[in-house]
């Protein structure tokens, strides 16, 4: 199918607009002397985590490289299972990489740009932050868009399939490329696990103490240059909520592709169904990077305005995939599978309403958080009831959306008549 070429396509588009956004941050002025040097010390302490983290990573990369090269050697498991193991953790602290060296990059950056107005320093900050974005969609996409080749090239030699009694050389090739790639997302997983446990354990840490040298020791605020923990805390937030996030969300897209690649081929779609969700996802690449020029906003904007200029973008995003994704399903499965379409629309919404009511509950514009600052008048006790109460709170809505979403997406794919298609939905 000429459609499967959009995946790569959409691919190399995200990693291309990374790219131009790093240089547009990197060309930014990064302030003054005393800026360049705090932006120094925490890009420098950043690095020497990830370099310490990652020559650990790869130590137990090697071990399990070996174990699993063992298991295939005794037919236990596929030849390709451990090299696309090495090469799914690769890409994942990869991705982790490149954000983190930009966000240390782009952190004084961003604070000298806002001196100048608060749509330029919107701007630097959303572009950094769009670097990890498409770098980790890119860099996921292209690792599964690569294997599929691949493995639809050595699957097409019929030789190298089992086929059981009847069965289709078709139908044999699809199952044979989804259970190879099921496995394929088991080194991004390792990646993951290490990256944001590891950074996440070094944030906190350094957070605390941060927080116990200046406001308990010092009584200057955290993040006050004069506390000598900020560099560390700085850096911990880094490795840990941009590299290690990196690292997670890569594992977690490149997860939900392969996992509805696999459900495909149980529903009997074969390669159709497995090169949907890859071609949806090269649709929603496209989407975002046109949904990027919409993100910006008047000088002089409150909370709320910045906010709904966020959502704007994410608006514009979702509905282009709406559009797009009709004659994608209609032309890539057929007529009859015109349900799955309504899965889509629901997942969209759900992704929306999830956003809006995040931000409900926690942005300074709305009721929640207003009526929380509200009751710190009357005690730290009432504080820690109030927001307590509202995490609970705020937690309620998006259970009931997904829960909501996901029946809607199994019921409209036919999942009444036939569970497999139901689930692919």
């Amino acid at each position: 199918m000429l459609l499967t070429l959009l995946a790569p396509i959409g691919a190399l588009s995200a990693l291309v607009f990374a790219f131009v956004m790093a240089r547009r941050v990197l060309k930014l002025p990064e302030g003054n002397d005393q800026m360049k040097k705090i932006s120094l010390a925490v890009r420098r302490g950043a690095n020497a985590y990830l370099r310490r983290q990652y020559l650990g990573v790869a130590v137990f990369f090697a071990a399990l490289f070996l174990i699993l090269l063992l298991l295939a050697f005794f037919g236990f498991l596929s030849f390709f299972v451990p090299f696309a193991f090495l090469t799914g953790g690769f890409f994942s602290g990869l991705s982790g990489f490149i954000g983190m060296k930009i966000a240390t990059s782009a952190n004084a950056r961003t604070a000298n740009a806002a001196q100048e107005g608060l749509n330029k320093g919107l701007r630097a900050a959303f572009s950094a932050g769009s670097v990890m974005g498409f770098v980790v969609v890119g860099l996921g996409l292209l690792y599964i868009s690569l294997w599929y080749y691949f493995l639809q090239f050595w699957y097409g030699d019929p030789a190298h399939l089992i086929l059981a009694a009847g069965q289709a050389l078709e139908e044999a090739k699809s199952q044979a490329v989804a259970a190879a790639m099921l496995t394929f997302g088991m080194g991004a997983s390792v990646m993951a696990l290490f990256a944001r446990v590891g950074g996440g354990i070094f944030t906190k840490a350094a957070d605390v103490g941060a927080d116990l040298v200046g406001k308990v020791e010092a009584g200057i605020p955290e993040d006050d240059p004069r506390n000598p923990a900020v560099i560390a805390d700085n850096v911990g937030d880094n490795v840990g909520d941009v590299a290690g996030m990196g690292a997670d969300l890569y594992e977690s897209y490149v997860g939900s592709i392969l996992s509805t690649g696999a459900l495909a081929v149980a529903a009997g779609l074969g390669f159709a169904g497995i090169t949907i969700p890859m071609v949806m996802a090269a649709v929603g690449i496209l989407a975002s990077i046109v949904g990027t020029f919409f993100v910006r906003t008047k000088e002089g904007a409150t909370q709320r305005e910045l906010l709904s200029a966020l959502r704007r973008g994410t608006w514009i995003s979702a509905a282009l995939v709406a559009v797009a994704a009709f004659p994608l399903i209609w032309f890539g499965l057929g007529s009859k599978y015109v349900g799955f379409y309504f899965a889509v629309l629901s997942g969209l919404l759900a992704g929306i309403l999830i956003g809006f009511f995040t931000e409900y509950y926690t942005s300074a514009s709305y009721r929640p958080t207003k009526n929380l600052a509200g009751s710190s008048e009357t005690g730290a006790g009432t504080v820690i009831i109030s927001g307590l109460s509202l995490g609970m709170l705020s937690t309620v809505l998006p259970v009931v959306i997904v829960g909501v979403s996901v029946l809607v997406s199994y019921f409209v794919s036919g999942g009444a008549q036939s569970f497999d298609e139901g689930l692919y939905g």
